[in-house]
Order: C-alpha cells, then structure tokens, then sequence
C-alpha cells in the first residue's frame, strides 16, 4: 500500500480501544501498539514525519499495511498487545529479554536427601514452594549462605546414590560442608539441617537459632564438646547471616521501584524489590536503542513484565505517569486476588527509592554504551531536532575576534564524529572589510573558505554536513546568504550564548531557536564546539596583535631592515637614543643612505 492509501485506511478506523500490527512488504508483523482510539493513534503515523523520531521514521517506512484488533476496554488492549509482542517479537518494539519473574524455591520433601532448586512457576506436585523471592541472582546467593551456615551441600552430587564413591570435594576442606558424601553425618542428621534451613527461607531465624542453641548445650553438659564446638560455629554463622543475608527473611517482594534512563544511543530500565523496608533485590534490562523519553518506556515496558508474572507486588513505584497506569492497576489486582497500586511519589522515602533506581538504570546503560555509541546517538539527536537532511558527522564552526575593531581575525574549528579534528582547523586574517565590522567579517571568511573548495583545494574539502556559527540569527543569515551565492547547500545554525557567554540554544537564519538544554549529551556537546571555536580564534588573535604590539619604529625604513635595525639598537640603545642622534652618528653605524633615511623618518625630509 500505498502512503496515501495508509493514510486514508487510518482514518476509516473507530474511534474505539484496541490493537494495531504493523507489518512489511513479506507479512511480518514489524511493531505491535494499544490505543484507547484506534483512528487518533493509527493516523499519527501516517501524518506528517517530520516530529517523528529517527525509529519511528525508519519503522514507518517499511510499513507496507497495517491490521487492527478491536477490543471492548483498555484492560483488553492492554492484555493483547502484551500477548501479541511475545508472540511476534517485532523488531521495532522494545522487548524484555525474558520471562522469568520472581522464582520460586522448590524443596521435593519425598526424597530421602530433598534439595533445593530455583523455579519459575509453582506446581502441585506435593513439593513445598519458597517466595516468590526478588530476583534469581540474589535468590541463589541467599541458599548458598544458607547452605554455607548450616554446612549442607550445594556440590552437584547427589545422595545416597553418591556416598563412599568419591572424596569430599572442597568445601568440605574449607569448612562450607560437613561432607555427607562421606556418609557422616547420616540422612536423619541431613534432614534435620534441611528443615532448619526451610525454616530460614519462612523467616523463622530466632526458632532455629534457639534449637540449635539448646542442641549445643545438651551436648556440651554431656561433654561432648566436638559436637557442642560444630553447634556454636553453626550458631555463629546464622548470627552473621541475620546481618549480611537480610535477603533469606521470607522476602515475598511486595513493592517493586522502578527507574528508567534514556541515553542518546540506548535505553534501559531498573526494578527495585523492596520489603518491609528493606532493598533485597535489583534487575536491570538495557534495550539497544534510545526511547523518546522515560515516560514512554516505562508505558512499554511495565505491562510486558507483569501481565505474564503469577506473583505480584501489592505496591509499584514509578518515577512519572504512565500510560494507562489506572488500567493496568485494575487489571493486576483482579489478576493477582490483593490490591496492586500503581503510584508515581513526589517527596519522601519513596522518591528517594525512585532516584536509587534511577540511577542504577543510569549506570547500567552506561556502562555497557562506549563512546562511539554515545556521540553517535547524541548526533542523532542533534540530526532530529535541526531536521538535518544527514547525521553531522563532521561539523565546521566559526568565529570572529578583534580588539576594538583591530587585527581582526577569523578562527574555524572542525568536529568529526564529536570530536576535534585539529588538523583540519584554519585561521584567517580578515583583510577587506572595515575594522569591527563583525557580520563583514564573517562573510569574508566564508567566502574565502568556500571559494577555496570550489577551486578544489584539497586543505578546505570536504562540505561539513553542518555549519555552527558564533552567533545569533544574522550570523547565521549572513552564512546562508554566502552558501547560496557560491551555489553550495550546507545547513546553517548560529549558536546563541546567554549571559555568561554559554550556548543556551541554536537558532536558524530564520529566528527559530532550537532548545538544547533539555537534552544534556547535546547541551554539553554544542558547548564544547562554541568553547573551542572561540578559544581557537581568541589564541590566533591574542598572536596577531601581539606581533603588532610589538612593531618597531625602524620598522619600514628604506635601507633599514632587520640586521641594521639591530645594529643601531645595540650601538644607541633604544629607539630615542636613535631619534635624538644626527647624520654623521646615525652613518657611523649604517651607510649613510641608511642613516640619512633614519633621520628623515624622525626629523623630516629636507625641502629645498
């Protein structure tokens, strides 16, 4: 189809809730949406793209038709759309990794030596089920200090299949278990520790702790002190455990933080699990590419995490509103059988929750983005809001500096890929315009530059794909105006500094100023370019007028150049001397042509 016949289908679409399937040119199903009304939504892509992000623009181009689902409530649009992306995994949604959820600790008490393991889901297999814990890493490391405080195995041997045929492996060596491999201690002894570490995972720390406390009395009055000695030692360890394992407390995770971080090149996204106060578990997912804001990935990814999950939170934090928040709310509490609320906290403990989990989404997505994909997504960025016909690899910036109007010079600077590119840097001694003329100045240099390309000197090529001037709107006219007198098509932008001399915004030939404030990867870089452009022509200038500080008074004499300059300055000592000197002790040093045009210069030429 067609983008007019896009279009018009879009806009014979209801005004109702449901779901729509973009697909190509071969029937794949390329990105999956919900709307509360199809037309409103379905229509947008269809319209004019030039508010579209580079994502969208590339997904909607390789639209080719398009199928909706209508649905009587937002709750069913919300369900559909999350089926239909797990179904499809289209390319140009954001997806999670996987579908995990909270897991689950399965004890199999049927067995003579029951073991734990980590499951997704529970089951009614007559097994005993632990959780739902807040994440698999955090879960694994609470049954290995368990294991480790009780001194139970965690190797992969299993028993009594096992017992006698091997030595005890090392954490038997290293005191982390009593190596019932060896057949001491015995199954009775093992189900016992077993049970003491079920105990654990339900919370039951004192209970434990103050059997195995009697046990170690008992034997020590029996004066068996081996024994007595392993109690205290175990004893000890579930003491440290309560401290450092906070995680093995019967953490049913009942609110869940959430922070999102949107990068230049990637996005991502932090999920805290938090109970009675205590930080138990994180789970970080990074998506390839960058988001149009934190508001919209959370709107795609929350529902994808929870609408598949068995167990639910009672509480979920976000750091801004989400898309049909209220929906989802009321979906996840008929789901879950408790009230699920959906909050978005302003001040408190919990907003401080929401910055920890901001920053953990920070940090994750920066950590796996080097720098090259950094700069590139910011130039991306750059790209979408000036509407530039390419990606601003390279970039030219220019400016003008004087001192009241004098030794004015002109400084260009050349970023490639955000970065200066030296070499490329070249410097100009404005010569034609009169002196602080600013905007003749920077039509002098331009032209220059450009001429120099187009008589294809090699120093002055290729074409930046962006021109940033030192200046407001007339700056960037002014470079327009050169740019279409030489026939050469280089978009312009003056960069516009506020009080203190920073760039606050660019602004077109045209007055139309372009915020960047917002965006602090794109702030920071156009700085850079206007701090570097003005250092550049500032130096060149400072260099220039330095050397004319510096002219002589000898300077321009006929028959005077630098070695007898030197000479009459060694022999007089300065210029003055020089002045107040005559003829016949100016020659005594130079030639007398030389010494009689010394004395003119200062004295006047005779007139006969």
């Amino acid at each position: 189809m067609t983008r007019d016949q896009l279009r018009a289908k879009a806009n014979e679409l209801p005004l109702l809730p449901g779901v729509y399937l973009m697909m190509d040119k071969t029937g794949q199903v390329i990105y999956v949406g919900k709307a509360k009304k199809l037309k409103n939504r379905v229509s947008q892509y269809f319209q004019d793209t030039a508010s579209h992000n580079e994502k969208t623009k590339m997904m909607v181009a390789h639209v080719d038709r398009f199928d909706t689902i209508i649905v009587r409530s937002e709750f069913e649009a919300l369900v559909l759309e999350n089926s239909l992306i797990k179904r499809h995994q289209p390319r140009y949604n954001i997806l999670l990794k996987d579908d995990k959820g909270y897991p689950f600790v399965r004890l199999d008490e049927k067995s003579s030596y029951p073991r734990f393991s980590l499951v997704n889901r529970t089951a009614d297999d007559g097994a005993r089920y632990y959780g739902p814990f807040g994440g698999r890493h955090e879960t694994r490391l609470a049954l290995d200090a368990v294991c480790a405080a009780l001194r139970l195995p965690t190797c992969s041997r299993r028993f009594p299949r096992d017992i006698g045929k091997e030595r005890p492996c090392l954490n038997f060596h290293m005191g982390r278990c009593d190596g019932f491999c060896r057949g001491q201690p015995d199954g009775e002894e093992y189900r016992r520790r077993m049970a003491q570490a079920a105990s654990l995972l339900e919370g039951r720390l004192r209970a434990v702790t103050g059997e195995l406390t009697e046990r170690m009395t008992t034997a020590a009055e029996a004066l068996d002190f081996e024994t007595a000695a392993a109690l205290r030692d175990q004893i000890r360890a579930l003491s440290v455990l309560s401290k450092e394992q906070r995680v093995i407390a019967g953490i049913c995770a009942d609110t869940d933080v959430w922070g999102a971080y949107t990068s230049p090149a990637r996005s991502g996204v932090a999920v805290l699990h938090i109970e009675n106060g205590d930080l138990l578990a994180r789970q970080t997912e990074v998506f390839p590419d960058a988001a149009d804001s934190e508001d919209a990935l959370l709107s795609a990814v929350v529902p994808q995490y929870y609408l598949s999950r068995q167990s639910l939170p009672r509480e979920i934090l976000l750091p801004a509103a989400m898309e049909d928040a209220d929906a989802l709310a009321a979906l996840l509490t008929e789901r879950s059988g408790h009230a699920v609320a959906v909050r978005v906290p302003q001040r408190g403990q919990r907003r401080a929750l929401l910055d920890i989990a901001h920053r953990n989404a920070r940090e994750e997505v920066e950590r796996v983005t080097d720098a090259a994909q950094r700069i590139s997504g910011t130039l991306r960025q750059l790209q979408q809001l000036a509407q530039l016909p390419a990606l601003p690899r390279r970039m030219e910036s220019y400016d003008i500096s004087h001192t009241g109007g004098d030794d004015q010079v002109g400084g260009m600077v050349v970023f490639q890929d955000g970065r200066p590119l030296k070499s490329a840097y070249r410097r100009f001694r404005v010569e034609t315009c009169r002196e602080g003329d600013d905007y003749g100045a920077m039509r002098e240099v331009l032209t220059r530059r450009f001429r120099r390309y187009l008589d294809g000197d090699e120093k002055f090529a290729p074409l930046p794909d962006l021109l940033l001037i030192d200046g407001g709107e007339n700056h960037a006219r002014i470079a327009e105006e050169v740019l279409a007198g030489l026939g050469l098509d280089v978009p312009v932008l003056g960069m516009v500094k506020d009080d203190r001399h920073r760039t606050r915004a660019l602004i077109t030939a045209r007055g139309q100023e372009l915020g960047i404030q917002q965006t602090p990867a794109l702030f920071a870089l156009i700085g850079t370019v206007q701090e570097e452009v003005h250092r550049f022509a500032i130096a060149y200038h400072h260099q220039k007028h330095t050397r004319s500080a510096k002219r002589s008074q000898l300077d321009n004499i006929p028959g005077v150049g630098e070695a007898r300059k030197k000479k009459l300055l060694q022999h007089f000592g300065t210029v003055t001397a020089v002045k107040q000197a005559d003829v016949e002790q100016l020659a005594a040093v130079v030639p007398r042509a030389a010494a009689q045009a010394v004395y003119d210069r200062f004295h006047g030429a005779k007139t006969e």
